[in-house]
């Protein structure tokens, strides 16, 4: 058998008890990481990681918004991995969430400096962070934000070897977007196929599960500061002129 991509790598992975967090959980320890869940939804987090396996994965409470919290999670990450080589930065709320990516960046970064770690740190971001009317004000402009600061976090952690990335979905039907639209997961979707440009294909966690996959093994070693768009052409079509075509 080949070798894992994430093989012997630990990972934490905030807001990692369902939607893109959960799938990612998944697939970093089918890629052979070890993966510290946090999150806020404690019954959910337990049940993720017992049915992906107590040897790989673990969970740990943690309010991102809390920066004593995220501090914790990661001495937990290293009392029991070892190390700390990935954090995907992927919880999020309704509304702004700058502040609790700046506080995750800042104490993953601080121990991969201090322990020489070439890691890797992953946001989650969104369309709405380049392209307006997606979102509300406050959401559009934390998103905006944040693409700016893993670009500026890469000009300062380059020198350590560590690379800072974000990954821009448009609208997967995650829980979190479901309660927002208050729809089911089969309407939010629909939505979303009737908006974009790509076709034959329905976006899902798992596609951004497997974008993170990506950003966190060797074979993006050479990828930082860059915000992945995974859109499926959404982003870059006018699809006003599009219509008028067809």
């Amino acid at each position: 058998m080949s070798k894992q991509r994430l093989e012997g790598k630990v990972a934490i992975v905030t807001g990692g008890a369902s939607g893109i967090g959960a799938e990612t959980v998944k697939t970093f320890v089918e890629n052979g990481a070890f993966v510290v869940i946090a999150d806020i939804n404690d019954e959910l987090g337990h049940q993720v990681a017992t049915s992906i396996g107590l040897d790989k994965v673990s969970y740990h409470h943690c309010d991102v918004s809390d920066e004593k919290q995220v501090e914790e999670t990661v001495a937990f990450a290293l009392e029991k991995y070892g190390t700390l080589d990935i954090m995907f930065s992927n919880a999020g709320i309704g509304g702004a969430t700058a502040m609790s990516i700046t506080t995750t960046i800042k104490h993953a970064a601080r121990v991969m400096v201090e322990r020489k770690i070439r890691g890797s740190i992953i946001c989650t971001a969104s369309v709405a962070g380049f392209v307006a009317g997606c979102a509300g004000h406050d959401y559009t402009t934390s998103k905006h934000g944040l693409i700016g600061l893993v670009r500026s976090t890469c000009s300062e952690l380059g020198a350590y070897g560590i690379r800072v990335n974000s990954i821009s979905p448009s609208g997967v039907a995650t829980p979190l977007l479901c309660r927002a639209l208050n729809k089911d997961v089969s309407e939010v979707e629909a939505i979303g196929n009737d908006s974009a440009n790509l076709k034959g294909i329905t976006l899902k966690a798992g596609h951004i599960a497997e974008a993170a996959m990506f950003l966190a093994s060797d074979e993006s070693a050479y990828i930082s500061g860059q915000n992945l768009v995974v859109d499926g052409g959404f982003t870059v079509v006018n699809r006003w002129l599009k219509k008028q075509a067809i």
